[in-house]
């Protein structure tokens, strides 16, 4: 969470918090019924299972609160080269506080550190707290000629899932 002096707390997570991830994601994901996107409010978050290798990899990140319980969380990989944000979700009880932000930011410290020169995303183009929000985070659209074969895949997965029945970008910051 965001301090009164803009300070906000992010670690790695804990394979025992994986479980509060997936209640995060299920109420940042309510916020899609307020745009008619009702499918993407009910889909059901990454499982234990699935989110564990972020964790393995070093590569799952929570922002927490003054009790040290997480409020927000991003778990990323690493694609054609880059660091790839699979999913930023913000409990809404502390969105708008420069949180997800704030893990965005961690992640692209741990980027640079390493040396790896950008971080990617895909996105809704027209959900307000989506691509927009991620343009003023210093993301670019990537064309789609654009795309290596990794982020070509991650954009076939997404389509068979069904995500396609709304505008998607690829999103792309340099570092």
């Amino acid at each position: 969470m965001v301090a009164h002096n803009g300070v906000m707390r992010v670690r790695e997570v804990r394979v025992e918090e994986l479980p509060l991830l997936q209640e995060i994601e299920r109420a940042a994901g309510r916020c899609f019924d307020e745009v008619g996107m009702a499918e993407i409010a009910a889909d059901e978050p990454f499982s234990v299972e699935e989110l564990a290798p972020f964790v393995r990899a070093g590569l799952a990140l929570v922002a927490v609160d003054g009790s040290d319980r997480p409020v927000a969380y991003l778990v990323a990989e690493r694609i054609d080269g880059a660091l790839h944000v699979e999913q930023v979700s913000v409990h809404p009880a502390h969105a708008r506080r420069g949180v997800g932000r704030g893990l965005l930011e961690h992640l692209a410290a741990l980027a640079v550190a390493e040396g790896v020169p950008a971080l990617t995303l895909t996105t809704f183009a027209e959900v307000p707290w989506n691509a927009p929000y991620y343009a003023r985070c210093g993301f670019r659209p990537v064309p789609e000629d654009a795309l290596g074969p990794g982020l070509r895949a991650v954009r076939a997965r997404e389509a068979a899932h069904g995500l396609d029945r709304w505008p998607r970008l690829v999103m792309r910051r340099e570092l």
